[in-house]
């Protein structure tokens, strides 16, 4: 059967495409002075009934969402919370954030304070619990795990999961589960590095004082099996370090 000419184009166009080869051996060529700073790092939204990204009538809306769900900002992708996603944990960090109450300021952190910071000192219980700043701010500690989500076929993509308020006591628990890993070597038993372990990430509904909200669930499941997986998680931990 003759070629058409369609597909003689076709064949040309292909033949004079670049070879994985060739992206091999230039790998990472001009991102050399993209630093961490300079990327938008998704955050792992966990989608509530408030939340506009789950309201069809909201400009912020994203198809398909559902409270309960998890949501890639960046991306935009959506990840069934009832299922659970897996991750890899390679960073944490706690931070104070200082906030002002729901329609008087930014829709972000007012301040932002490492966890050396002194400033729960500065602060006093209101009636609700919350800790309040003299101008009327209230600080909010916020735990911070930096994260590898690992696909069914192996892919990785980094995250940031936010734990705070009901959640901090979810964001304990995990590091005590974490810091609770004991392996056997040569010179006898030690603490593997958070990214040697994999855990399951899922939604579950809570509630309490007439109110509805979903929280997160931390289950682990083992060690990282896979070699390329270690490694990424590994360079990831390393280029969160290296940016301080």
């Amino acid at each position: 059967m003759q070629e058409t000419r369609n597909e003689k184009q076709v064949a040309s166009k292909k033949s004079s495409l670049p070879s994985s080869i060739l992206f091999e051996e230039d790998a990472g060529a001009g991102l050399e002075k993209v630093k961490n700073e300079s990327i938008a790092l998704p955050i792992l939204k966990l989608l509530q009934n408030v939340s506009g990204e789950a309201k069809k009538m909201n400009a912020n809306y994203v198809e398909g969402a559902e409270p309960g769900m998890f949501l890639n900002t960046v991306t935009k992708k959506l990840y069934n919370g009832e299922k659970g996603i897996t991750v890899v944990p390679c960073h944490y960090k706690l931070e104070y954030q200082e906030w002002s109450d729901f329609g008087t300021g930014s829709v972000r952190p007012e301040n932002i304070y490492p966890d050396s910071s002194d400033i729960l000192t500065k602060t006093t219980k209101d009636q609700i619990g919350k800790d309040r700043l003299p101008n009327g701010n209230y600080i909010l500690s916020v735990g911070q795990h930096f994260v590898l989500i690992v696909s069914e076929d192996g892919t990785t993509e980094p995250a940031l999961i936010s734990m705070s308020s009901s959640q901090g006591k979810v964001s304990r628990k995990w590091n005590s589960m974490m810091l609770s890993l004991t392996m056997q070597g040569k010179n006898g038993p030690y603490t593997p590095a958070s990214y040697s372990h994999m855990y399951r990430l899922k939604s579950i509904l809570n509630t309490g004082k007439g109110l509805e909200w979903y929280g997160y669930s931390v289950q682990k499941i083992g060690p990282v099996e896979d070699v390329a997986i270690y490694e990424r998680a590994k360079q990831f931990y390393k280029s969160l370090n290296n940016s301080k």
